[in-house]
């Protein structure tokens, strides 16, 4: 069952590689759209194959969640559509990389919690891992064609990435040993120090 997961990542790439061919069509770069294309094959995979595993009532809120994110893409489309020619490169890279950074950094949100449990339990190593290499190939890509959205965009990704990559070598992806340790009430320690019923009783005896 897929229930245990949030269909949000497969969901986000499937607007994602949309709003980039998209953008790739407006830059006029092919290299882009290709990549996008098969990207978009992919994630449309992925989330079959994860809408294939999820149970009856979570089927419903995937569909909620597909039916929001129609009509955001829909309206990003749209938009591109109307703006002005000479600006829609510019304003349109800077609207993918606003939701590229929202999909990106929401692990950064249980920063505190990794801190104080010491444990990086939870968060996807092999998608942060394969982010961080994405972010750096269309970084390089960006800085060869000389096109200041794509490589800012991917270097600030990459900060990203790195940062929560860091947080792998520094914490353990295992639950912290402290968090199972149970402290005994102070009561107790009385109680094992106190003479036992039968020794008062034999006392008294």
């Amino acid at each position: 069952s897929s229930d245990a997961y949030p269909p949000d990542p497969f969901i986000g790439g499937v607007v994602l590689t949309i709003l980039s061919l998209k953008l790739g069509t407006i830059m006029g770069d092919d290299a882009m759209i290709k990549v996008n294309v098969i990207g978009f094959a992919i994630n449309v995979v992925f989330m079959v194959v994860f809408y294939w595993y999820a149970s009856g009532p979570f089927k419903s809120k995937i569909w909620s969640k597909i039916g929001i994110a129609a009509t955001f893409t829909m309206g990003c489309l749209a938009y591109a559509n109307f703006e002005d020619p000479a600006k829609i490169e510019f304003r349109f890279g800077m609207l993918i990389t606003a939701i590229l950074v929202i999909l990106v950094g929401m692990p950064l949100l249980s920063l505190g919690e990794i801190i104080e449990k010491k444990s990086t339990e939870g968060l996807p190593f092999p998608l942060i891992l394969s982010g961080t290499v994405v972010a750096a190939a269309w970084a390089a890509y960006g800085i060869s064609i000389r096109n200041e959205v794509v490589t800012y965009q991917n270097l600030f990704l990459l900060l990203l990435s790195s940062i929560q990559l860091s947080l792998f070598a520094i914490y353990p992806n295992t639950p912290s040993n402290s968090t199972n340790k149970k402290v005994s009430p102070p009561y107790n320690k009385l109680k094992s120090d106190s003479p036992s019923k039968s020794k008062v009783d034999k006392k008294r005896d």
